[in-house]
């Protein structure tokens, strides 16, 4: 059975929407880290004499990190309180900042970079344990759907900061423009944010009780069916993400003050699929929500591949028309799979949302690395790689949501699954 979450009330700012604010803007302090990016690959290629593949590391790397300290910060969080961890991750991720900014070579930069990543995963992962603490059912499915609509405009917004920074000065004051949403995100942390886990409620602070924590996730066969349900279905979308600089360079020839024309229509529908997450909890079932976000992508990565291979539809908008569609999809079904991730496991909730963190980057760090390089190369080659994966996450899905069903038919009784039956 699942840990009834405190009243709203104890995260009192929570009734002015600054709750939810804050918990937003830390999810979006790692997409933006990455997205900011994109636009600058121009200059420190020209700047340092580096191949686009060596630049794509240093997304990479971050990713990397991130995913690695990710198993971390959820069971830190679960032994010594949200808010102390959201903290120490923020003023690391600051340190982090300025050191990229002051790099003076690519080898440096991705050290610094690879703090980042360290670092930068403490809100992300922590904030959506903080939702469940707080909120039960569909609310806990709206409040997650909000979050997403907010922190869902950083990797569209994110781009376009980058190009007109770069309008006024150089790739370094991308960087420091992270330092200063840094101490805004720390200021708001510090004095506005309350904290949602009570000490009644955490976990021994001593190594074993937290990586047995952990453990208990990754051994769950459900734990890791939703952990890579998440990370394919995210992976859809990230592909084109990660491939941003090789798409608006190379495919389509434009320069960096372009990223906007593939990150605006690819979020716009992340998030106005978070908007009607939002509005459909409550009113039908999750588990039928988000298989019909899995027909709406997959109905859109054939159609998406079906433009790419016509002659006729290889130039815009034709080979993005369809990729909000896609991700409209993937915001019915996001707030869904993560709230399944974390009902499992109602009593180590930070270590559930670090697994499926975990899972989710170093599949995103894969994809970064090794799979955009090697299929954006063209249209069709991204088109197959989307649907493909979005295609094995909807396969994950449907079979854990059968054996979810046959365990509790068995049983007769409830398997601690109950908000999505």
């Amino acid at each position: 059975m699942s840990t009834p979450p405190l009243a709203p009330t104890t995260a009192g700012n929570e009734r002015h929407g600054l709750f939810l604010v804050i918990l937003a803007g830390l999810g979006m302090v790692g997409p933006f880290s990455i997205d900011t990016m994109f636009p600058a690959f121009a200059q420190l290629s020209a700047e340092w004499g580096v191949s686009e593949f060596a630049l794509q590391q240093v997304i990479s790397v971050y990713m990397l990190t991130f995913a690695v300290m990710s198993l971390v910060h959820g069971p830190l969080s679960d032994a010594l309180g949200r808010k102390p961890v959201i903290i120490a991750g923020t003023i690391v991720f600051i340190a982090a900042s300025v050191g990229c900014a002051l790099s003076p070579s690519l080898g440096v930069l991705l050290v610094f970079r690879a703090l980042q990543g360290i670092s930068a995963g403490a809100g992300v992962i922590i904030s959506r344990a903080m939702v469940r603490d707080v909120f039960s059912d569909a609310q806990a499915q709206r409040t997650m759907s909000h979050i997403a609509m907010i922190f869902g405009l950083a990797p569209a917004v994110a781009p376009v900061v980058g190009g007109a920074l770069l309008v006024f000065g150089n790739w370094r004051w991308i960087f420091w423009f992270l330092v200063a949403v840094g101490f805004v995100i720390l200021i708001l942390v510090v004095f506005f944010l309350s904290e949602t886990h009570p000490e009644s409620r955490r976990t021994a602070f001593r190594p074993r009780p937290l990586v047995a924590g952990l453990i208990s996730v990754i051994r769950d066969p459900g734990g890791r069916r939703l952990a890579f349900t998440a990370q394919l279905n995210m992976g859809a979308m990230f592909l084109y993400i990660s491939a941003a600089a090789l798409v608006i360079g190379t495919l389509l020839g434009l320069g960096e003050g372009d990223f906007w024309i593939l990150f605006v229509p690819m979020i716009s529908g992340m998030v106005l699929g978070s908007w009607a997450s939002s509005h459909l909890a409550g009113r039908i079932s999750p588990v039928r929500q988000a298989s019909i976000g899995y027909v709406i992508s997959l109905s859109a990565g054939v159609v998406n591949l079906a433009f790419s291979l016509i002659p006729a539809t290889q130039g815009l908008p034709w080979p993005i028309v369809a990729l909000p569609v896609l991700t409209f999809g993937l915001g019915l079904t996001f707030p869904v799979v993560t709230l399944a991730m974390l009902d499992l496991f109602p009593d180590t909730r930070g270590a559930a949302s670090s697994v499926q963190n975990f899972v989710t980057l170093l599949g995103n760090a894969a994809i970064s690395g090794i799979v955009a390089p090697l299929l954006a190369f063209s249209f069709t080659g991204l088109a197959v790689g989307s649907l493909v994966l979005m295609g094995l996450s909807g396969l994950l899905w449907r079979r854990h949501i059968a054996l979810v069903r046959i365990t509790e038919r068995d049983a007769s009784q409830a398997t601690g699954y109950e908000p999505f039956d």
